[in-house]
């Protein structure tokens, strides 16, 4: 029987975090249990029953946050009978490594981290490293965090620096790239259209660091050029109603659509339909930064040409005039141009979205990182 390493999830799980689903669902050489605190979305992420623990959320829970967000500096940790609870529930799965998503919930989690006496792996996706990190007594915690894990898995190496320059020890991270199926995500030539209807797209979240007001602006002087052309944007967020004003205010309405949220097969099915991928991320105001933005990749794997910015990891993803064209944060004309680049030259396109599958097979293949994971598991286990 393979050994049992727990993943830690607190909610299991958001429509956003499919790439997590790959990571634990599809683990084979280790037996995967998840702790959580709310299912979610079983019937598209489905996960053994018996294998799934629920600790459900209490009002002391939401008290505690609203109290230490409010009142007291420290990020708030977990109870001690909570503690307890982990703790018979990691013995009685027989777990032999506890792995938690994400670094937030680490800090919370602290005395668990401390306690638990086999190896403990901690793992950064983007925000969680950048938020708040100004607060002396939230970097503490996070120090703390560095300091008892077992190990630090970050997606990118620029966020692995960002890990370091906070005060992670270098010997303590570990590279832990995500991964897209291959198997579901077939290559497919770009065919210029004939009539100029040119299908743009961004699939994220609606939320302030993915740029999406850049790409309405950028579209606007688009459809200037290509009235025909339109813009889909899959997601959901708390900035949609926003955005749709923005769009009916620049007279861009009739040619943008929103999705909301999509399932695999649509959203496959919208990818491959499309000409180009747009992904103009940028820092928040409060840090936010992206890790390696999972839809850009399942653009690359598909044949889809992108346009991305120098920011987090995606330049590890993309080079540029190699595997895409990276602009600037925050530089509208700069999108613009590039679009109307690789929309006026379709040769230049289809060398960019070869070179990206590319970069996919090699260095984002989810079968390939998942193996990867596996044997770090296994190593840390074996000590």
């Amino acid at each position: 029987m393979p050994p049992s390493v727990a993943s830690y999830v607190v909610d299991f799980l958001k429509p956003e975090m499919l790439h997590i689903y790959r990571q634990i669902a599809g683990q084979k050489n280790v037996t995967p249990w998840v702790l959580t605190h709310k299912r979610e979305n079983a019937e598209y992420f489905p996960f053994p029953e018996k294998r799934l623990v629920v600790f459900p959320k209490t009002r002391l829970r939401w008290w505690r946050r609203l109290v230490h967000k409010h009142f007291i500096a420290a990020p708030w940790q977990i109870y001690r009978w909570e503690l307890h609870h982990l703790l018979l529930t990691l013995v009685r799965t027989d777990a032999k490594l506890l792995h938690i998503y994400f670094g937030h919930m680490a800090l919370h989690l602290l005395p668990l981290i401390k306690t638990f006496p086999k190896p403990v792996v901690v793992s950064y996706h983007g925000a969680d490293a950048g938020i708040d990190t100004h607060k002396p007594a939230r970097l503490a915690a996070m120090r703390e965090v560095f300091r008892f894990a077992t190990q630090i898995q970050a997606r990118s190496n620029s966020l692995a620096n960002d890990l370091i320059a906070l005060g992670c020890p270098p010997e303590k991270i570990h590279i832990q790239r995500t991964g897209i199926p291959l198997n579901e995500w077939h290559f497919k030539p770009r065919t210029p259209p004939d009539d100029g209807a040119w299908q743009l797209i961004q699939t994220c979240r609606l939320i302030p660091k993915k740029g999406l007001d850049l790409t309405l602006n950028a579209f606007a002087q688009i459809k200037q050029t290509y009235p025909k052309a339109t813009l889909t944007i899959a997601g959901e967020g708390p900035l949609l109603a926003e955005l749709q004003q923005l769009a009916q205010t620049l007279n861009i309405a009739d040619s943008v659509h929103f999705t909301g949220f999509l399932q695999q097969e649509p959203l496959r099915q919208l990818v491959q339909s499309a000409h180009l991928f747009l992904h103009p991320s940028r820092t928040g105001t409060d840090g936010n930064r992206e890790g390696v933005p999972n839809s850009m990749l399942e653009a690359m794997a598909s044949g889809c040409p992108v346009i991305a910015t120098h920011h987090g990891g995606i330049p590890e993803a993309i080079t540029h005039n190699h595997s895409g064209l990276l602009i600037e944060e925050n530089d509208q004309a700069a999108l613009t141009q590039s679009i109307q680049t690789l929309l006026s030259n379709p040769t230049q396109s289809q060398t960019l979205a070869l070179n990206a599958r590319q970069t996919i097979e090699t260095t984002f293949n989810r079968d390939q990182n998942l193996a990867t994971l596996e044997q770090t598991y296994l190593q840390l286990i074996k000590g």
